[in-house]
């Protein structure tokens, strides 16, 4: 049972979820990954010292006019392609006005009433469909910075290109929350859109939460818990949300409509202000930008440059490769993870199975890449050299214990496995009449084991490998071992 599942069932469990059920929606902010914003032409580039990518147009400045930036068009027509959402031949952009430090121009551009996407879904771990309300595009606003006693604003993301991710409130738990942002990172990573860092704020979420008595199908007073940025702080939020607001309604008092933020050091919720309304925005079209118009012919080259996405990609691993569900899963999860496994694949002679590539990869790499924190890109073992070291496992040059040795080294240090193993002396030793001599010697050492597995205690035959194993120190091909040793101990049976 995967974390995600016990997390699910551990949340379901509670008494209060018997009489109360939990409605979940996320709007989620993805940066799109282009070199300039998406309406003039200022870097994008992450780290550049405050308000120094900026210029009059994504400043406000009066006579700045906007030009839409044609690669964010196609990017996010992708996203609702991949989705499987109707993307529409003409949307408009319009004025979300509201007054903020961080929003230059005192309002931000947007679309309202007539996205470019609606509909689509998001296919879930355990298979369930999770529908999209809409996809919209705008631009982001800056930043504002507090400390030492004084608050300041970096404008530099002002304008950089978004698309807004709308689901239906269909989500029932934390732990369906996050798994459906996962799924929605994983494509967007697989589309190349948008790098999905939610350290830098690229991918980031807000989360409307509410809560009603099971069986009422009216949807509660929601509350909505702004700029989440990782999935722990989103799993801890909405939980914490759920239960305050039951605390609320067993107290007599009324779930307010309010926007929350999330103190991941508390782990608590706290008020930030009333929930606007769509009317508060005062939505009108943005007079200087024109209707968005997508062709027939726009939107099919789009969609006939759409990758394997990560579901036909998981599908396919356990199909081509006979793997399980949960390793497929495991593996297509990222794009260059996935990449990685079949490069490796390709590297590898025709005895290695796909099976123990696949091992290999979710127990030695992923464990590596989560202690060390880093990328499968950043990882310092290249699939080639991966490929090598499972030849050498595959053709008993090598047993599987001595290649978790030679992988360390190859972490640490680098080099050919191949330059390793014999520099190291660690050739596996498959030399049946050595071996057969040594386990007559040990056998003969331990009549007492003998007698004892003899008698019918199966398991003693371990300590009889262990002994052989260690008087090669772990260099005996474990195959011919235990033949042997069964061998040698059913003769004495007799």
């Amino acid at each position: 049972m995967s974390s995600q599942e016990n997390s699910n069932d551990k949340f379901l469990s509670h008494p209060i979820l018997k009489r109360f059920e939990v409605v979940i929606g996320l709007e989620v902010h993805c940066q799109l990954a282009t070199e300039s914003k998406l309406f003039c032409s200022c870097s994008t580039t992450f780290g550049a010292n405050p308000n120094q990518n900026t210029c009059p147009v994504c400043l406000g400045l009066p006579g700045a006019l906007p030009a839409i930036n044609s690669k964010a068009v196609d990017y996010a027509v992708a996203m609702g392609l991949a989705i499987k959402g109707n993307v529409r031949n003409k949307s408009v952009f319009a004025r979300k006005q509201y007054f903020y430090p961080d929003l230059p121009k005192g309002y931000q551009i947007s679309q309202f009433d007539l996205p470019y996407c609606e509909g689509g879904r998001v296919i879930l771990s355990d298979g369930m469909e999770i529908p999209l309300t809409r996809i919209h595009m705008e631009e982001d606003a800056g930043k504002s910075v507090h400390g030492d006693n004084a608050s300041y604003v970096d404008l530099n993301r002002a304008g950089i290109p978004l698309v807004e991710i709308v689901s239906e409130p269909a989500l029932r738990t934390p732990a369906q929350a996050v798994d459906y942002l996962k799924k929605l990172r994983s494509i967007v990573r697989y589309l190349e859109i948008s790098d999905g860092n939610m350290d830098e704020g690229s991918f980031r979420c807000d989360a409307n939460v509410s809560i009603r008595p099971r069986g009422e199908s009216k949807l509660g007073t929601r509350t909505e818990i702004k700029n989440l940025n990782s999935f722990k702080s989103i799993e801890r939020a909405i939980t914490y949300e759920v239960f305050r607001q039951v605390d609320v309604v067993e107290s007599g008092d009324k779930v307010l409509q309010q926007t929350l933020l999330f103190d991941a050091a508390t782990g608590k919720t706290s008020a930030l202000r009333s929930k606007e309304e769509s009317h508060d925005y005062r939505y009108f079209p943005d007079p200087d930008l024109g209707p968005l118009n997508l062709s027939d012919e726009r939107i099919n080259r789009i969609k006939s440059d759409l990758p394997e996405l990560p579901q036909q990609r998981m599908e396919r691993f356990q199909t081509q490769y006979e793997l399980t569900e949960y390793d497929a899963s495991l593996l297509t999860v990222d794009k260059e993870l996935a990449d990685y496994y079949e490069e490796t694949i390709k590297s590898c002679k025709k005895n290695v199975a796909p099976k123990l590539a696949a091992n290999w990869i979710i127990s030695e790499l992923l464990r590596v890449i989560s202690i060390e924190s880093t990328d499968v890109k950043d990882f310092p073992v290249a699939y080639g050299q991966l490929a090598k070291l499972l030849d050498l496992i595959a053709d008993d040059t090598i047993s599987g214990k001595i290649a978790k040795s030679v992988f360390e080294i190859m972490v640490e240090d680098g080099g050919d496995p191949d330059k390793i193993v014999k520099e190291k002396g660690l050739l596996q030793i498959s030399n049946t009449d050595e071996i057969r001599l040594k386990a007559e010697e040990i056998i003969e050492a331990n009549p007492k084991q003998l007698a004892e597995y003899l008698s019918g205690k199966d398991k003693v035959f371990g300590f009889f490998v262990g002994q052989l194993m260690k008087a090669f120190q772990g260099k005996c091909n474990p195959a011919i071992a235990n033949k042997i040793l069964k061998d040698l101990i059913n003769e004495r049976k007799g």
